[in-house]
């Protein structure tokens, strides 16, 4: 995709510095409605991108330093061809499930669906089935912030503001940005509750699978305008706004979910690919934790390069138990078996695999504090 510079306000460009906006701190705000003024600023600036935003828990860094925002397919420290190919081996298979149980509950433009790559994709990636090629946006800061403080833990949350091209139809290709930028509003069914409550978009590289030159011309960090850390938890809401519930974000008698939950079920104990999904879904988020929690364990030391590296510290640093750390080493040679020989893995292994990773996740979330 294309890589642009935002025009920021003068405070804005002293709290960046020289550094990209990527690299440089978060720059903290107090209250929505503080936040709200940035964005109207950034908005009147930058005219010729339409504002999208994405909350998250905490600014997920690379070994550069720099925030990152890859579509899931593409996420980890070091993604192989092989792995992506698999994905999207995953993501066809899926996709052609995902039409046929459409149209066995009659759900509404099930047609629709079957014809057009982008919707099957979309309705994946936004219930979380599988790995796509495409990230989630809103353009609602409240949605964005909602988010945001639901996967905050011990850091301040994050709400990050990207510029995209203007969109012309329910799927815009912007030939000259490599970019295809998807309403879900317009293209998911009525009975897809949830796209509507999240005022969801999603966007990807256009035509670009396992087909590109660098990874990083697939991160999203090219379109970053500015990212904020807010500040001071309940408080930022202050008298006048609330944040929207996971009761409202995910709402009950969604009939797409349902769909979609038993995709993930069935995908996870049916065909290989579906396992190999599974496991490489919860791999990548294991990998994102561990290095993320080791660079913040030498934060202001030497850089952390690899997930071997970030293993390393955190054992060495007793922060890691060391029956644990052989299990997660074990784990990585089983990712790199599946990835580049997955012939050779029986399809029971990766089934165990995977749940042993769900159970590492939940003991590395009671590790101590940094």
């Amino acid at each position: 995709m294309r890589t642009i510079r935002g025009a920021l306000p003068p405070h804005l460009e002293r709290a960046v510095g020289d550094e990209s906006v990527a690299i440089a701190t978060a720059v903290p705000v107090r209250s929505f409605r503080g936040l709200v003024e940035e964005v109207a600023q950034l908005s009147y600036l930058n005219k010729d991108h339409l504002l999208f935003y994405r909350g998250q828990g905490r600014d997920y860094r690379n070994k550069a330093g720099a925030s990152t925002f890859y579509p899931s397919i593409y996420r980890g420290e070091r993604v192989a061809r092989e792995q992506v190919t698999l994905g999207l081996d995953v993501l066809e298979s899926a996709s052609a499930r995902l039409c046929d149980a459409l149209q066995a509950r009659d759900v509404e433009s099930h047609r629709d669906v079957r014809r057009r790559k982008y919707i099957q994709w979309s309705i994946l990636q936004h219930y979380e089935v599988c790995a796509t090629p495409l990230l989630d946006f809103t353009q609602s800061l409240v949605v964005a912030c909602s988010f945001a403080f639901l996967g905050a833990d011990k850091e301040d949350p994050v709400v990050s503001v990207f510029g995209l091209p203007y969109i012309t139809n329910r799927v815009s290709v912007n030939s000259e940005h490599d970019l295809v930028n998807i309403r879900l509003l317009s293209i998911c069914p009525p009975e897809a509750l949830r796209p509507y409550f999240q005022e969801g978009y999603l966007a990807g590289t256009d035509e670009v699978t396992t087909d590109y030159d660098t990874k990083p011309e697939l991160d999203f960090n090219n379109r970053l305008i500015a990212k904020f850390r807010l500040v001071g938890g309940s408080k930022f809401w202050g008298p006048t706004f609330n944040p929207l519930s996971r009761e409202v974000l995910y709402p009950a008698d969604d009939v797409v979910d349902d769909v979609c939950s038993s995709l993930r079920r069935d995908m996870e104990t049916g065909l290989t690919p579906g396992r190999v999904g599974a496991f490489l879904k919860e791999w990548n988020e294991l990998e994102s934790f561990v290095t993320h929690r080791a660079r913040a364990e030498r934060a202001g030391d030497r850089p952390v390069y690899s997930f071997s590296e970030a293993l390393a510290i955190l054992r060495e640093r007793q922060v890691v138990p060391y029956d644990i750390a052989k299990e997660v080493d074990d784990l990585r040679r089983l990712r790199n078996q599946v990835v580049h020989k997955p012939l050779a893995v029986e399809p029971d292994a990766v089934i165990r695999a995977t749940q042993e990773i769900r159970g590492v996740l939940t003991q590395a979330r009671t590790w101590p504090d940094w």
